[in-house]
């Protein structure tokens, strides 16, 4: 059958359309009741499904039309309607000639049976077409519609009128709202319209920048204050009017863009702007990162702090991996080397290739030493000292390790803080230091030594970075040298870091004075410019109390035996062995095992007095200590002397480097364990 819609919204019809093509049937569809009529003229058409509410002739019209010619009375006429709905809507519709009136929405299986029964309805004669009304009846009842439509659309307009009204009222509510919370937000907002007039700008705007609404500067003024640099500026506002233009047309926000500011004071902030575009205005919020810019530089160097112990830990962990092996092999290296030494003549070309192998040997052992000592885990002995004391006594050494060209100035304090640290710490520190400035030095110059009494208060500490609040002892070492420039200080305390020439160094030897100064709870800062020379000020705590005398400087000669008895106890076979090839050649009486248990059963069938006992510290089946306390149960007046190629924590975890114990590191030469046996065995 062919049907004739009549709807002015257009995806009604289509619904409509769809409905009824799926149930088989051709569908015209047109706009109103006078694009109707013309369809009507030229189309045969079985049923008209019209809408109410349309332009130019409504659906009522349509119907009375329809019904008063006698050439389409014929065709049965739904209404279908979502605006005309109460019962008198419904009983005019019928009056004019409506066969069924429809309530929009209307489920699509309800609606193709109401069109259904409809049709069949006609077509069978149970119902019969309505013939038109009289013309004064329908003129009368459509007035009446009308002017009811009328009053429910004056209703309408009056309860629109008081919601515009109170919608004006919510809007000036709000305004006031948001500028309330314009003022009180913590970030700057300015209001410009699109010819780049501010029309506001917020409390804490004019706060941060110092501007007001009356003096803030134009467009071009702000760019230039934000990048200087013309060609950049240009670019980036390119950028700027591009984002611009497409938050404009989708009304979104502009990507947070950061910028350096400079302030009417001429102080520069650094901002976050944000920025959101509507179709009369441009909203932008100024976030200020000053204090956060600040914060993430610390941060950086915090960072950079952290990375430094990194490595540190990660070196430590290495050079304590290996430490304990390669010194016990460059014991035994060290030991047969000065035993084949003994047995050459002196004019034997093979003692000077013996010779080269001891001083690699000894090299050897230095590399490691500093290794351990930029780590943090060499093991120390730390005295309460006076600094002054301890510098004056290496003087004489420092001079020849420099060289005649270059001249030592020593300035001491008097009446120094004394400190608490290994005296040899201080060689250590002194003669890295030294061969450093003369490396600077290009032929004659000049080094100068300093110590000091230095206090730090939080204050001051505030304002340099790296200090810390406490009293200290300064020791200053300075040289009129090369210089340094600021990417070379930057790394100059990381391990292997070196500017000398391959074979000149092992870039290790500011790393140790880094980490003996870190040992110690002390700190470092360096001073340098090319072509202005160098300065190390190294800071250790000062500590109350009475500094020991400074050692005597070691004797040239081996001492040598007195008739004692010394038990060695050593793992290793090798450097047992060693061991016990060595003293016996100083003239001592060695008992030698390589296992606690063996020395205690050697002790115990020993007739006459053991005087020393030399042990490791890290031993199967008991530690040095253990076997100490058990050995001198059997001997109370025995000595120990404790030796190790462990590093310093584990043998503190060993208990062994307390205060007054006799310990000796791994590796060490004939001369060493000489003077460090005679050394234990003569103290009361």
């Amino acid at each position: 059958m062919n049907v004739l819609i009549v709807d002015d919204q257009e995806e009604n019809r289509y619904l409509l359309e769809a409905i009824l093509k799926g149930n088989g049937h051709d569908v015209r569809s047109v706009g109103n009741g006078a694009e109707a009529m013309e369809q009507l003229k030229s189309d045969d058409i079985d049923l008209i499904i019209s809408d109410i509410l349309m332009p130019v002739m409504d659906g009522f019209e349509l119907c009375r039309k329809v019904k008063a010619d006698e050439r389409l009375r014929h065709i049965p006429f739904i209404v279908y309607t979502a605006t005309y709905t109460n019962l008198q809507d419904k009983e005019f519709a019928i009056k004019i000639g409506a066969d069924r009136f429809i309530v929009k929405p209307c489920e699509p299986d309800v609606f193709m049976e109401a069109v259904q029964d409809v049709m069949s309805g006609v077509n069978s004669g149970n119902i019969a077409l309505t013939p038109p009304a009289q013309e004064e009846e329908v003129l009368k009842l459509y007035n009446e519609r009308l002017v009811k439509k009328l009053e429910q659309k004056m209703l309408q307009l009056e309860k629109e009128t008081r919601a515009l009204r109170q919608t004006q009222e919510a809007l000036r509510e709000s305004e006031s709202r948001f500028r309330l919370f314009a003022e009180l937000a913590p970030v700057g907002i300015v209001i410009s319209d699109h010819q780049e007039k501010t029309i506001y700008a917020s409390k804490k705007f004019v706060d941060c920048f110092g501007y007001t609404l009356e003096d803030i500067p134009s467009v071009e003024e702000c760019w230039s204050l934000t990048c200087p640099d013309k060609k950049l500026r240009n670019r980036i506002r390119r950028e700027w009017q591009n984002a611009v233009d497409i938050a404009r047309k989708t009304c979104s926000e502009i990507k947070p863009m950061e910028y350096p500011v400079v302030c009417k004071d001429n102080s520069v902030r650094h901002v976050v702007i944000r920025m959101a575009s509507t179709d009369q205005l441009n909203i932008m919020i100024f976030t200020d990162i000053t204090d956060r810019k600040i914060a993430e530089q610390e941060h950086g160097k915090l960072q950079e702090q952290f990375n430094q112990a990194q490595k540190m830990e990660s070196v430590g962990r290495l050079a304590g991996g290996v430490a304990h092996d390669y010194n016990n092999m460059l014991g035994v290296i060290m030991g047969y080397t000065e035993l084949a030494m003994e047995k050459i003549n002196p004019d034997d070309p093979v003692r000077a290739d013996l010779e080269e192998v001891l001083n690699a040997a000894k090299r050897s052992t230095e590399i490691t030493r500093q290794l351990l000592a930029f780590a943090r885990k060499q093991t120390i002995d730390p005295r309460l000292l006076d600094l002054n004391e301890n510098v004056e006594s290496i003087l004489k050494m420092l001079r020849r390790l420099i060289g005649e060209d270059i001249d030592i100035a020593w300035l001491p304090e008097s009446q120094l803080w004394p400190v608490k640290i290994d005296p040899s710490q201080i060689d250590q520190i002194l003669a890295n230091l030294c061969v450093n400035a003369r490396d600077a030095i290009a032929g004659v110059g000049k080094v100068t030594i300093e110590t000091e009494n230095v206090t730090f208060d939080e204050d001051y500490c505030a304002d340099h970075a790296g200090y810390l609040p406490g009293d200290y002892v300064l020791l200053a070492i300075s040289d009129d040298g090369c210089g340094m420039d600021k990417e070379t200080l930057d790394s100059i305390f990381e391990p292997f870091f070196t500017t000398k020439e391959v074979g000149q160094g092992t870039g290790l030897g500011l790393a140790t004075v880094y980490g003996i100064v870190k040992q110690n709870n002390g700190f470092i800062n360096v001073y340098s410019e090319p072509g202005k020379g160098t300065t190390f000020k190294i800071y250790l705590p000062y500590h109350a109390g009475e500094p020991l005398e400074i050692r005597a400087e070691r004797v040239e000669e081996i001492p040598m035996n007195h008739g004692e008895t010394l038990l060695v106890v050593e793992d290793e076979p090798a450097i047992m062995k060693m061991s016990k090839i060595m003293l016996e050649n100083l003239g001592y009486r060695v008992l030698a095992a390589n296992t606690p248990t063996k020395a205690i059963r050697l002790a115990q069938k020993h007739s006459g007095a053991i005087h020393l006992l030399i042990t490791d510290v890290v031993m199967p089946e008991m530690n040095g200590r253990d076997l100490a306390d058990q050995l001198n149960n059997l001997y109370p007046d025995i000595k120990v002397l404790f030796m190790s190629g462990y590093t310093a924590d584990v043998i503190a975890h060993r208990g062994i480097l307390n205060q007054g114990v006799q310990f000796i590191q791994k590796p060490f030469s004939k001369k060493d364990i000489a003077e460090k046996i005679r050394q234990v065995l003569v103290q009361s």
